[in-house]
C-alpha cells in the first residue's frame, strides 16, 4: 500500500507550511462541539444567575470568538484565513454544557481549526469561570461535526 508523504514535513522530516496557493478560493464552513461536565448545583447557580463571576456564557461566547480570530498564532504552521461569521452556542443541561460552533470563510484551506479552537477555547473560559464552585469539571468530546466547501 502507497502511502502520501505528509504535508507539514519537508522530506528531510523538517516541519513546513503547506502552499495553498493554487487552490482555488471556496466557501467553507465547519462545525465542532465540546462539552463540560459539571455538578447539578453549578448548573442551578448558572440558570440563577449566581456565580461569582456573573455570566458565565457571556464571557465564553466572546473568548470563543476571539481565539477562533487567532487560530493561526496558536497552532504552528495553521494559516491565516479572513472569517466571515464565527458563532458560539450553549445548550444547558442537567449537568453539563454542551458548546456548538461555527465558523465560515471565502479561503483556500479550511476553517475547522477554527471551529476547533473556539469551541475548547469557550469550554476553558466556562472551566475557569466556574472552577471555584465546582472542582469536579471535565471538558470532553471536543470535535469536528461538519466540514463544507462549496
Amino acid at each position: 500500500m502507497k502511502t502520501e508523504p505528509f504535508s507539514h514535513l519537508e522530506e528531510s522530516g523538517e516541519a513546513r507550511m503547506v502552499d495553498v496557493g493554487g487552490k482555488p478560493l471556496q466557501l467553507r464552513t465547519a462545525r465542532a462541539s465540546a462539552e463540560i461536565h459539571c455538578q447539578k448545583t453549578t448548573i442551578t447557580l448558572l440558570k440563577d444567575h449566581a456565580l461569582p463571576k456573573g455570566d458565565v456564557l457571556a464571557v465564553a461566547r466572546i473568548a470563543g470568538i476571539q481565539a477562533a480570530k487567532r487560530t493561526s498564532d496558536l497552532i504552528p504552521l495553521c494559516h491565516s484565513l479572513p472569517l466571515d461569521k464565527v458563532s458560539v452556542d450553549f445548550t444547558v443541561g442537567e449537568d453539563r454544557i454542551h458548546i456548538a460552533t461555527s465558523a465560515k470563510t471565502r479561503a483556500k484551506t479550511g476553517v475547522e481549526m477554527e471551529a476547533l479552537t473556539a469551541a475548547s477555547v469557550a469550554a476553558l473560559t466556562l472551566y475557569d469561570m466556574m472552577k471555584a464552585v465546582d472542582k469536579t469539571m471535565r471538558i470532553e468530546g471536543v470535535r469536528v461535526s461538519e466540514k463544507t466547501k462549496e
